[in-house]
């Protein structure tokens, strides 16, 4: 597959940004996201809210003082941790600097914060198309460059298997045969 100038140039700074990256091994999105808001100098706040399934699954929240992520809460592990990785990818590209976003959302997701406190709130459908597809690059590399740190560790000693967390947690099955 041929790749266009904007591609290979999103491809070179997703990767740029990864490398620059410490990701935790073995791999945790909820401390990635520590370290993170730690590099940034803010808090960032993780939330499980209710999504309408006819929106997106996770939502980017940022303040004047803190960043906010909002995941849907009826999902799978793994499907948390790209939402998560997703959001944080919107923040390590400066998509939170970019105007944007619904006003109306705030009030209903994060009642608690006073909407003159809210700068952006970024959800999947309130970026361009381009800073999308950025984002979901970046948080695929992320989360492959995490797989690979941690198929470098030693195996586990009870036995189980590294895939469990991939496959549902499911482990210690034996052979009926």
């Amino acid at each position: 597959m041929l790749l266009g100038r904007p591609d290979r140039r999103m491809w070179r700074r997703a990767g740029r940004i990864v490398d620059g990256l410490a990701v935790p091994t073995p791999f945790d999105a909820t401390r990635f996201i520590a370290s993170l808001a730690e590099r940034r100098g803010r808090p960032i706040t993780v939330l499980p809210v209710d999504l309408p399934s006819t929106g997106p699954c996770g939502v980017l929240v940022t303040t004047d003082s803190a960043d906010y992520i909002l995941h849907t809460r009826q999902t799978t592990a793994l499907h948390r941790e790209h939402i998560l990785l997703h959001e944080a990818a919107h923040l390590l590209l400066g998509h939170d600097r970019v105007a944007g976003g619904d006003p109306a959302v705030p009030r209903a997701l994060v009642g608690h914060l006073s909407p003159h406190l809210v700068r952006r709130v970024l959800g999947r459908t309130a970026f361009p198309e381009p800073a999308e597809r950025e984002a979901e690059l970046l948080a695929s590399l992320l989360r492959h460059r995490a797989l690979r740190k941690d198929a470098a560790l030693p195996p586990p000693v009870s036995g189980g298997s590294a895939a469990g967390p991939l496959v549902g947690g499911v482990v210690g099955l034996r052979d009926r045969g």
